[in-house]
């Protein structure tokens, strides 16, 4: 004989599995961090490529360490969308790519 569930019991199992469901759903691939950790990322001089690099190292050569408070920490956050369109130039002051 087969054992029958009162419908509330039965729910109490689907709605974490919607709310779960929900969160990653919303949550997209805007939460991906730029770096792994122990890893920082680094703006290639003159271009607006990037790469990260181990926090016991210093930046490659043709690479630097974005200004203190400006560095991209997730994919399409307000310093991601920015490095786009900006670098670096040898001396260290930003300017727009052209």
């Amino acid at each position: 004989m087969r054992k029958s569930y009162p419908p509330a019991r039965a729910l109490t199992g689907l709605v974490p599995a919607g709310l779960l469901l929900t969160g990653l759903l919303l949550g997209g691939c805007g939460n991906d961090a730029i770096c792994g950790g122990g890893e920082y990322p680094v703006q290639s001089i003159n271009g607006t490529g990037r790469q990260c690099v181990s926090d016991q190292q210093d930046p490659p050569t043709g690479f630097a360490r974005y200004p203190a408070g400006k560095e991209p920490q997730h994919v399409d956050d307000k310093w991601d969308v920015y490095w786009r369109t900006h670098t670096l130039d040898p001396s260290g002051k930003i300017v727009d790519v052209t």
